[in-house]
């Protein structure tokens, strides 16, 4: 009976995207793998700890208990009892943090498919590169492993420590399709480095100012995929080669200066434009640079347009923070590789309630884009199925996150402006003033407000 009931345990909706099979496959891979049956086999320990994230705060038997509820409703515990806090602990250090990341993969691959609204540009699959960072026990060893933010001299220590975290986003499903996590003090290029395995010939990969070098752009390009970043107005990119869309071919003159790796060169083509909207400064210019050469392929004015998709990794980072992991939590675990272990098992489960989401979107008469779904929906219903006494799987019924999403569409976009304000106290933000006025709202989208800025072309020598 104890091993029927450990058998049965799942993740309610969620194990059809991670069915026992796959779990095991990956427990395989990883050589986490046991024959014996025990209490807390690797299986129940990677449902475990995806259950941890989706019920966030809740202690580690109250967790064991409701991922039991349904099969023991059933069939009664049998020889199966829950065990005591020290002894998930062990399984949770046993199982370690390669499972989960390897799970992250498989899950997150290739999601979107030809249904799918506004996932795809000219046969791109378009994706975003960002990152950001979540806070940790602050215990010894967090701190030492981890690191914090830095403090001045003669001050004590400043917040909690943290955990970098590295996202690859697939732009039309919000999907994590990998990602990298490490101390505070490891820089966001290198764990960008990292992620060069999941990118592919076929991707249009997009990134924010603050992450472009030359080096990773050269890393990142020999991938295949194809690249669209914007990038600090310090950059220095003379106009070699004016093109007839506006954009021009320059040179970036990487790994100079302070840098500790040897110069490098890559060329790039430059894309200005400006935007017309309420309360913005229409002087402001932004620069994109890009792998796509042919300007009749890839017109410089659809690029600018595209590169508002990027904002859709910001999405899936605040559903993820506030939403999900719920804003102010603390990662609980007090030393790094579990904090590690943690974060991923958040991102495994966003991953698999956003692919939950992307099915519930596209199986119908007229395909609806996922972003039209409500995320909050969709937690709360996963939360509920996990308890479910209907556990057919594969299933035969629909599930109770597909039943909520369908009840719960949201309105299509509505155009807006806001100013970034905080009411946390030490945030980069303006105060929270409820008072403050609002800037005019937007009549145009940002594709019909913006206006390539031609290059010249330089002066022939005399």
């Amino acid at each position: 009976m104890s091993a029927r009931l450990v058998d049965r345990i799942g993740l309610g909706d969620l194990t059809e995207v991670f069915p026992p099979e796959l779990v095991d496959a990956v427990l395989t891979k990883s050589q986490s793998r046991e024959v014996r049956v025990r209490l807390l086999p690797p299986r129940l320990m990677v449902y475990f700890v995806l259950a941890r994230a989706l019920f966030s705060g809740e202690p580690y038997r109250e967790v064991l208990r409701t991922l039991a509820e349904a099969v023991r409703r059933e069939d009664g515990w049998g020889a199966w009892r829950i065990p005591d806090k020290a002894a998930v602990f062990r399984a949770r250090q046993n199982l370690g943090v390669e499972v989960l990341r390897e799970l992250l993969v498989h899950a997150g691959a290739a999601v979107a498919d030809k249904r799918t609204p506004g996932a795809f540009w000219r046969g791109f699959r378009l994706m975003a590169l960002d990152g950001t960072t979540l806070q940790a026990a602050d215990t010894e060893a967090n701190e030492l492993g981890l690191g914090r933010l830095r403090t001045k001299a003669g001050k004590g220590p400043t917040g909690y420590p943290l955990a970098r975290v590295m996202v690859l986003v697939e732009s039309g499903t919000h999907v994590v399709c990998d990602a990298a996590v490490d101390s505070y003090r490891a820089k966001e290029r290198v764990l960008a480095e990292r992620l060069a395995g999941s990118l592919r010939p076929g991707m249009l990969v997009l990134a924010d100012r603050g992450l472009p070098g030359a080096h990773l752009w050269q890393h990142l390009a020999a991938t295949g995929a194809d690249l669209l970043w914007r990038i600090p107005g310090i950059w220095k990119l003379p106009v070699e080669e004016v093109l007839p869309d506006g954009s021009w071919f320059s040179t970036v003159r990487g790994g100079r200066g302070r840098s500790v790796r040897p110069p490098q060169d890559i060329r790039v083509r430059v894309i200005e434009y400006s935007l017309d909207i309420p309360g913005r400064d229409p002087a402001e210019r932004y620069r994109l640079i890009t792998t796509l050469m042919d300007p009749e392929t890839a017109p410089a004015a659809e690029l600018a347009a595209l590169y508002g998709e990027r904002w859709e990794v910001e999405n899936t980072l605040a559903e993820l923070k506030t939403t999900q992991i719920g804003t102010r939590t603390v990662m609980p675990s007090k030393s790094p590789d579990l904090v590690f272990q943690e974060i991923y098992a958040h991102l495994v489960l966003y991953t698999g309630l956003r692919v939950l989401m992307h099915r519930a979107a596209v199986n119908r008469s007229e395909p609806l884009d996922p972003d039209r779904l409500s995320f909050a929906a969709a937690l709360r219903a996963a939360r509920r199925s996990i308890t479910s006494l209907n556990r057919d799987f594969p299933p035969q019924h629909l599930s109770a996150v597909a039943r909520e999403l369908e009840e719960e569409i949201n309105p299509p976009r509505r155009l807006r402006s806001v100013i970034c304000q905080a009411k946390r106290k030490m945030s980069r933000f303006l105060s929270w003033n409820p008072d403050r006025p609002q800037p005019p709202q937007p009549t145009r989208r940002p594709t019909e407000s913006l206006q390539v800025i031609a290059a010249v072309a330089p002066s022939p020598d005399p």
